[in-house]
């Protein structure tokens, strides 16, 4: 017989059923309070935590009762005359057969239904049940906490031990105490004020100050990316695999975007707890819009709930720009369909003139850019429709000339042309550029500002897995539709916006040219042999660096590793200063030939507690810098002069304001790497992924600094690697 799938919609509340094999009871008392009761409901059990997490939270009093709203059908409607309580059996992970059992369901107030079957979705075979939506979660996150005062003072002060001799830092403790016991008091209740109001105080400051108001080209200095690790199996370099590797590439790209619009996409989680899957949303059909003085991001996806979403991709190719619907008479294009499109445009791009390449615009200085896309505007509405159709494109796919060089232990050359390629084939703006070689390589290059580098890094896994299942195959119907062939976007264009092109280009490639960049792999060990020693691979890694730096430079390097803030509703990053007065003394000792092994790995390891509890807190909002900012910002926003805590030399000095010389992340323990540009002129930008086998860093450096070096400094790092391994496995210690 049928059974039956059961979706039930609750308004303010959505269950997907059945929950568990295991038979559970939900005892709904009806008291005369018009409350229904939920303590009979164990609050380890599934069903509490979903209604519990999902209700308001002013629904929900002490005793675990939901308050419902008077409403005149309610008590004729609920429950049958005579009957005080309502049992409700679910099972979980099987379908219900609906004549066992009783449904109610509430909303606000009133009953909509008791056992109908106007809810029900008829299926004739059992399928996987999808217990969670990938953004079901949303509202029940926790508010971003604005840290205690006194507690990021503290720690503050700590992090600028480093940097300081003792009369500056005696210098610095009193500017503190006297921001603390004065403006500082003041700014605080501002901020926990606006923090009543806002579920993340934090969450347009940051968009704001850390991307849209930078006025710098955000391509080469803001902009992230990294190459895909097809070539380490099923797709080495390899001319003429352009097309049928990218059609390939796509399909599973659309499959991941159909799993976000279906919500399929699994929530991620520490342990049972749910992190914040909001910048999801912002991988797909989002753009960035240049500004005279600020920029601002316009996203067009949706969930299938949410209703109509986009579904053309923009292909960019020698300077010209077409598109394409994915969708045809409702199904999703077969790889092989995808390929005809990209041969359409290749041998139409092949076989004709270059176009103007307007999408080297984006690489401009931002209020440059900002005033020529009006120009462009002013010349032809209809250049105003290109460019929302370029914005609103599921992602762009470049098409690009190039064939650079990429082995497994060598990504350099590669992650060059990611970065700083051809601006005529990549939208700088886009939050998603997928870039395809001329030889089968792939990467790709999105701007920041929309999300954090952990979601490129996912969907670039998804893809990668997908790639390994089939062998690089496709292994579907070679079949191909009739099909609408690409329309090309003309853009109307005049003398000053091809001289505006040209000066972008010109700027662009001057910049590119001083951008040093080397992605090397450290294959000598991985994360197993740090796990067996009990070390944690990421503060591992980040000591190194530390001591690499020492080595290098004979100072302390200010540091940011970024920490994620995902427990948090939209929160994104806060930032861990590894520089810590545990991690310089060990660096010190590690240059001293008097100091013991034992010494030496007694500091190493006082170190590597340090920056663990620095972690946990930057992760569970216990950090200091972005609260700093807040005040800083608070102050700004009554006009009040900037706190001198602010103006102070070590603040600047020990990388607050944006002046960190050494600007790190993890991408993570998967196969995937990204990089990016140093955050000042004589720093370096230093991305990693931890593998069980290996590390993979990526190091980037501007040439015209004549202090720095990004190949010296990884091979420090790699030096560093050895050191510190073989100082846990000294014998006598």
């Amino acid at each position: 017989m049928y059974r039956k799938k059961i979706a039930v919609n609750l308004g303010f509340l959505s269950l997907e059923m059945p929950f568990n094999m295991k038979l559970i009871t939900l005892s709904a008392s009806v008291e005369q309070t018009k409350k229904v009761n939920l303590t009979h409901i164990k609050a380890e059990s599934t069903v509490f935590r979903r209604l519990k997490g999902k209700l308001p939270n002013r629904a929900i009093s002490r005793n675990n009762c939901v308050k419902l709203p008077s409403h005149e059908s309610y008590e004729s409607d609920f429950p049958p005359k005579g009957s005080k309580n309502l049992v409700v059996r679910l099972k979980r992970y099987g379908y219900i057969e609906l004549e066992q059992i009783l449904i109610l369901i509430l909303t606000f107030g009133r009953v909509l239904s008791e056992c109908s079957y106007c809810d029900c979705i008829m299926e004739n075979q059992l399928a996987k049940s999808t217990e969670e939506r990938t953004f079901q979660y949303q509202d029940s996150l926790p508010s971003l906490p604005v840290p205690s005062l006194e507690e990021s003072l503290k720690k503050y002060l700590e992090s600028v031990k480093p940097f300081a001799n003792e009369e500056e830092y005696k210098n610095t403790e009193a500017i503190v105490q006297k921001f603390q016991n004065g403006i500082g008091k003041k700014l605080q209740q501002k901020l926990l004020q606006r923090a009543k109001g806002k579920r993340n105080w934090l969450e347009e400051w940051w968009l704001n100050v850390a991307y849209l108001d930078v006025r710098i080209p955000s391509q080469l200095n803001v902009n992230f990316g990294g190459p895909a690790s097809h070539i380490e199996h099923y797709w080495p370099p390899k001319e003429g695999t352009q097309l049928e590797r990218g059609s390939i590439s796509l399909w599973h790209n659309l499959n991941y975007w159909q799993l976000l619009r279906k919500e399929k996409l699994a929530v991620e989680k520490v342990g049972n707890i749910p992190l914040d899957m909001n910048q999801f949303r912002m991988l797909f059909s989002t753009c960035k819009i240049p500004g005279i003085t600020r920029d601002s991001i316009i996203n067009y996806f949706r969930t299938e709930r949410e209703g109509h979403s986009p579904s053309h991709l923009a292909v960019l190719c020698r300077g010209r720009v077409f598109v394409f619907d994915v969708m045809h008479e409702g199904y999703l294009m077969t790889a092989p369909e995808i390929q005809r499109q990209l041969t359409y445009i290749q041998k139409k791009c092949h076989s004709e003139p270059d176009g103007p390449g307007v999408a080297a615009l984006t690489t401009e200085e931002r209020t440059r850019w900002a005033k020529a896309r009006e120009y462009l505007i002013s010349l032809n509405p209809e250049n105003l429709t290109i460019l929302e159709k370029i914005q609103s494109s599921l992602l762009v796919f470049c098409l690009d000339d190039d064939s650079p060089h990429a082995t497994p232990e060598d990504y350099s050359q590669v992650s060059a042309k990611i970065l700083h390629g051809d601006p005529t084939v990549r939208w700088g703006d886009k939050s998603y550029n997928l870039i395809a070689f001329s030889n089968g390589v792939f990467g790709s290059n999105g701007d920041h500002a929309p999300f954090d580098a952990m979601v490129l890094v996912k969907i670039f896994y998804y893809i990668d897995e997908k790639i390994l299942e089939n062998e690089g195959r496709w292994k579907g119907s070679e079949k191909v539709r009739d099909i609408p062939v690409p329309e090309e976007l003309v853009f109307t264009v005049d003398e000053k916006v091809l001289n505006d092109i040209n000066q972008a280009k010109a700027q662009y490639f001057k910049q590119a040219s001083d951008l040093q960049l080397v992605v090397y792999a450290f294959t000598s060990f991985g994360k197993k042999q740090t796990k067996k020693k009990q070390l944690h691979p990421d503060t591992f890694i980040q000591l190194a660096l530390q001591l690499a730096y020492y080595r290098l430079h004979g100072r302390p390097g200010c540091c940011y590793e970024t920490a994620m803030t995902r427990l948090f509703y939209h929160g994104r990053t806060e930032t861990v200063r590894p520089c810590t007065v545990e991690a310089v003394n060990w660096c010190q000792s590690m240059q001293n030939p008097s100091t013991s092994l034992l010494e030496q790995q007694h500091m190493m390891l006082e170190a590597f507690a340090k920056h663990n509890k620095m972690m946990k807190d930057c992760s569970t909002g216990k950090g200091f810098d972005r609260h700093l900012l807040g005040l800083s910002l608070i102050a700004k926003e009554e006009g009040l002069p900037v706190p001198e805590l602010f103006t102070d030399p070590l603040f600047s000095r020990s990388g607050g304001g944006g002046n960190f010389v050494l600007s790190t992340s993890l991408a993570g323990y998967l196969r995937v790497q990204g990089m990016v540009a140093p955050m000042v002129h004589n720093g370096y930008g230093f991305f990693y992924h931890i593998r069980d086998d290996r590390f993979v860093v990526s190091c980037s450096a501007w040439k015209s600094c004549p202090e720095t070096d990004a190949e010296k400094l990884v091979q420090q790092v790699f030096r560093a690697f050895h050191d510190m391994m073989q100082l846990m496995e000294t014998p006598h210690l």
